[in-house]
């Protein structure tokens, strides 16, 4: 990852960096904003937030599971960093409604805000439905063939450090502030994305199917029946879905388990983002630049043992005296406080350690004509995946399940995506 440092240096990488970073803060920061507003001003119900919290999860991921067979298309017939141009530009209208919406709920018209900003979640998911398939397919296209799996551990790591960002931030803002920002980050990022240098289309010219539903499947199904590429979707979905669920579960916990205010909320998933971030720099340098999945199975494994000690740890948790909240000094001054944080902490390194090389046989598999439609068929299988996950926590949450006992469903899962890690790395390696 050190050699990898110098792409920050080059105009061929750079700018790409900076407008994906500057996206995934300020789709974070918003959604982080929006959640924690409505956990802990508006509900007063650990059913209805989390049902709340959600909603938001499945409409931030329908687009994906409607419009990636048109994005990775649209990627592979057209200049990429065009795209890159007009999504920035939508940005900056999205950020408009949305900080509308926590506006208009911060003066009162709480259904008028929360329709506009959950319809500002649903405009973000589409934004990045558009833009994802180009951060990863884009990378083949600028850098030499040793540099892809450095590059894309770049843009994975600063991916969550983007989210630990936006969700320290927005938990810090005041909605006001929260509304501003959004606007400001989307100006700047349409700046940077107009200096993302040209990614034309490589390959035959394709004629664009603009049926949701069957270019989705004739998407999955040109792309599926490649052994490894089968493989890697199934195990990014499934570590997406562990990843939606957990999302879905943390503001919850953290207020009605851990007793914790909106800003320790906004630390625990920060720091779970630091964590990724992490992982994603250790197997770089543990591969040292190859593309493999040997170390995917032990690390997934090892990240649902610990999210078993995370739940054991979260039932012992003191809870603050009635009608109190922890705030974040108060939280960390808990004798349990130190190895919660850690034993979360190790459970995001391990996962990032897992899902990298598994993004990065997308994109060397192959040709790169194919990249940004091979990103999308990984998307539309990961967002239906998500999308289940969401249901099945709204199921759960209807039958009684509390977030604690939901913790040990997301450790069953880690074992099928070390099933399929392990299939993938006897596969290919």
């Amino acid at each position: 990852m050190l050699s990898a440092l110098g792409l920050l240096k080059e105009r061929r990488f750079l700018p790409l960096f900076v407008t994906q970073f500057l996206g995934a803060f300020n789709d974070n920061l918003f959604k982080t904003s929006m959640v924690l507003f409505a956990t802990y001003q508006v509900f007063n119900d650990p059913r209805v937030e989390q049902n709340f919290n959600a909603l938001a999860t499945a409409l931030a991921i329908l687009p994906f599971f409607l419009l990636s067979a048109l994005s990775g298309q649209l990627a592979d017939t057209t200049d990429k960093a065009k795209i890159i141009r007009i999504v920035k530009s939508a940005e900056i209208a999205i950020m408009l409604i949305g900080g509308a919406g926590l506006m208009a709920a911060r003066a009162g018209f709480v259904d008028t805000g929360l329709v506009l900003m959950l319809g500002a979640v649903l405009c973000l998911g589409t934004h990045s439905t558009f833009f994802g398939p180009i951060k990863y397919a884009i990378l083949p296209q600028h850098l030499k063939p040793e540099e892809v799996l450095g590059g894309t551990g770049l843009v994975e790591a600063a991916t969550y450090l983007a989210i630990l960002l936006g969700t320290v931030v927005a938990g810090w803002l005041s909605i006001e502030g929260a509304a501003i920002t959004g606007l400001c980050v989307a100006v700047i990022g349409w700046f940077t994305g107009r200096m993302v240098p040209p990614a034309p289309r490589e390959g035959a010219v394709l004629s664009i199917n603009y049926n949701p539903f069957t270019a989705s499947w004739r998407l999955i199904s040109a792309t599926m029946h490649i052994p490894r590429l089968f493989l890697a979707i199934c195990a990014i979905s499934f570590f997406w879905t562990i990843g939606a669920v957990l999302i879905i579960i943390f503001p919850p916990l953290v207020k009605n388990v851990l007793t914790a205010d909106a800003r320790v909320s906004s630390i625990v998933i920060a720091l779970f983002s630091i964590g990724i971030a992490i992982g994603s720099v250790v197997i770089n340098t543990l591969l040292r630049g190859r593309v493999s999945a040997k170390f995917a199975p032990a690390c997934v494994i090892a990240m649902g043992g610990l999210v078993v000690a995370f739940s054991l740890l979260v039932r012992a948790w003191p809870e603050a005296p009635p009608g109190m909240l922890y705030d974040w000094i108060e939280f960390f001054r808990l004798p349990r406080a130190i190895p919660l944080v850690l034993v979360l902490m190790a459970i995001a390194v391990t996962g990032g350690m897992f899902v990298v090389p598994l993004y990065t046989f997308l994109t060397t598999t192959v040709t790169k004509d194919q990249t940004a439609r091979t990103v999308a068929a990984n998307n539309v299988v990961n967002s239906g995946a998500m999308v289940v996950g969401a249901l099945a926590v709204q199921g759960a949450s209807a039958l009684g399940i509390t977030p604690e006992n939901m913790l040990f469903v997301v450790a069953g899962m880690c074992l099928i995506s070390a099933w399929l890690a392990q299939k993938l790395h006897l596969a290919c390696d």
